[in-house]
């Protein structure tokens, strides 16, 4: 908004020209997006607590947990808001980018939103069944998949990070690709918002990486300098992405150990969906298994886990998703929490390894 309404005054207002700059507007939806959950976070916590909607917490979870119960929840919707309108106030409207990852990320943050309302508002403990969300998800993504696909600017490619000409051409075979990635992305995180912070994390680290890696993308001279695949207008994705993890950051004042609020499903759906979008859109879908790890864990801990039990009627863990597994051990919640923190800096610095190592 701020691009069309100040930019077109450069030739009267020179200092207007910064609007120009991708680099100057992701720093400013960056700072935006912190101020305002900073700012209406407790705010909105304390309006929380006023509806009375208030965590539940499941009897086979780790005992510990019950003392969490009646903790404000939804607090997604604090993030969804302070990245929507970030984006809009800083980003270039016309860029079908914004558009169609704002369309996913709200599209499966309403869809979260949904079940966190029949769980706590409607006292429903099953909320939507697996089978509805998922179809749900679903369809949101074929939506975006078929609309990229039909827009044909980003290219329909499969690459593969660490070689320079290794890529694989998708066709139509694109569209359920990029339909896996954002169903497959948006619940591994929710898979992953299990303790205080926990997801929150690494998706502040995945995103801010993702908002690098579009910036790349866009930049036609940079793209051909790294040989990465050039996206015309995926730049833009770096003002979503920065607006992402910087929501999130101010969001973990209130989310840190111990919480004041959870983010529910309303935020994990929905950040992980953002992911999903932006990594199809920059061709990073592969990029985003070593970057989101900490997310690939957790789905994978909990495949395994119910495969196992099928099969053999054998548990692999004492818990899944991983991180109860490692609190049954006997680690305390913030050591589970810092620890895959760090994991996930160390695998943010190694995808942007992947810019250079081809």
């Amino acid at each position: 908004m701020l691009y069309h309404l100040l930019y077109p005054l450069r030739e009267s207002f020179g200092l207007f020209n910064v609007f120009k700059y991708i680099s100057f507007r992701t720093f400013g939806a960056t700072l935006t997006a912190i101020a305002f959950s900073l700012i209406f976070g407790g705010k909105y916590i304390n309006w929380l607590r006023s509806k009375q909607i208030g965590q539940s917490i499941r009897e086979l979870g780790p005992q510990s947990h019950q003392s969490k119960k009646g903790t404000p929840t939804m607090g997604g919707g604090l993030i969804l808001t302070a990245i929507t309108l970030s984006t809009l106030l800083w980003s270039d409207l016309k860029n079908h980018y914004i558009w169609v990852s704002l369309f996913v990320m709200l599209g499966t943050g309403l869809i979260g939103w949904i079940d966190d309302y029949k769980k706590v508002v409607q006292k429903n403990s099953k909320g939507l069944s697996a089978r509805q969300k998922l179809v749900s998800q679903t369809l949101v993504a074929i939506i975006a998949s078929v609309f990229l696909y039909v827009m044909r600017d980003t290219p329909p490619v499969l690459k593969f990070p660490f070689f320079k000409d290794l890529s694989f051409d998708l066709g139509v075979f694109f569209i359920p690709f990029s339909t896996l990635v954002i169903v497959g992305t948006s619940n591994a995180v929710n898979l992953t918002d299990g303790l205080d912070g926990l997801a929150v994390g690494p998706t502040i680290t995945t995103s801010l990486t993702f908002s690098i890696l579009a910036y790349c993308a866009g930049n036609f001279l940079i793209a051909e300098y790294l040989q990465i695949p050039f996206v015309s207008g995926a730049g833009e994705l770096a003002i979503f992405l920065a607006s992402t993890g910087a929501a999130c950051l101010g969001f973990l004042w209130f989310n840190a150990y111990p919480a004041e609020v959870f983010m529910g499903d309303v935020g994990a759906l929905a950040l992980g969906g953002a992911l999903g979008i932006a990594a199809v859109i920059t061709k990073n879908e592969l990029v985003l298994v070593l970057c989101g790890g900490i997310f690939v864990l957790e789905a994978v801990s909990v495949m395994m886990q119910v495969a196992s039990f099928k099969l053999t009627g054998k548990r692999i863990f004492k818990m899944a998703p991983l991180h109860h597994h490692y609190e049954l051990k006997g680690w305390a919640e913030p050591k589970v929490i810092v620890r895959f923190w760090i994991i996930s800096i160390i695998l943010a610095l190694a995808t942007l390894a992947t810019l250079k190592l081809r």
